[in-house]
């Protein structure tokens, strides 16, 4: 198998995930002209061909991320010129208590609370552009939700059905995904983890199908609510200066 599998954003426009066919005696998969396509839904274990990973794969969102159930979802510019915007309808826990190298059997009693949020990703650019971790509608206690490994969750495009699915079918439990962010890193009261995305998400349909600006998203999370988030496709703006914070 080649080390580098990967997305690419082939001549069709389109964005497709294989293992890069290197030249001979090259390493930098920039150069890398040609791919093997993976083929068949990538993203449902249990219709793809890919091997489960050996730890969960994580992805860094900035504070600047952050959005509420209402919020708007900005596209800047740079987003609008690429293809692949996509939405990911997940499970968000939210650390109570501080741990460092926290078992998984204590891995819960360290959440305060649970909420739905829409991962907002582009994949040719990235996840962290402000506004695309939106959660809510509001954080639900750990007390209330005795298992979140039991609860139903859901996508709506425009009132279509997209995503539909159970956190039981979750790769990594929740559990096991604090305790594994945990080891050698502090989680501290109020970091927000969202813990991916079942079938269903743009990308693994054929042709992928993308967000445009002005489509509805609703993600709903069994006992927890709904977020109902309005794409907008933000205009040109002048650089401006940030104000610092104290």
């Amino acid at each position: 198998m080649s080390p580098f599998r990967s997305g690419f954003v082939a001549k069709d426009g389109f964005t497709y995930f294989g293992d890069a066919i290197m030249p001979r005696g090259v390493t930098d998969i920039a150069k890398a002209k040609q791919a093997r396509i993976l083929t068949g839904n990538i993203f449902d274990r249990y219709k793809s061909n890919m091997p489960i990973p050996r730890y969960p794969i994580l992805f860094y969102k900035p504070a600047t991320a952050l959005g509420g159930p209402t919020d708007p979802i900005p596209v800047p510019p740079l987003a609008q010129e690429a293809a692949g915007l996509d939405y990911e309808c997940e499970l968000v826990a939210i650390i109570g208590k501080a741990c460092l190298n926290v078992p998984e059997h204590r891995a819960l009693d360290h959440v305060f609370g649970y909420a739905v949020g829409n991962d907002v990703s582009i994949w040719s650019l990235g996840k962290g552009f402000d506004g695309w971790a939106l959660f809510g509608p509001g954080i639900v206690s750990s007390r209330l939700i005795k298992d979140p490994q039991t609860l139903k969750i859901t996508t709506r495009v425009n009132g279509e059905l997209v995503q539909e699915s159970s956190t039981a079918d979750m790769i990594f439990s929740l559990k096991k995904t604090i305790a594994f962010l945990s080891q050698g890193t502090s989680l501290l009261p109020g970091d927000v983890i969202f813990t991916g995305t079942p079938q269903g998400v743009g990308m693994g349909k054929s042709p992928p199908v993308w967000l445009k600006d002005g489509d509805i998203v609703q993600v709903e999370l069994e006992n927890v609510g709904t977020c109902t988030n309005r794409v907008e496709f933000d205009s040109p703006s002048p650089p401006r200066e940030l104000k610092k914070r104290d």
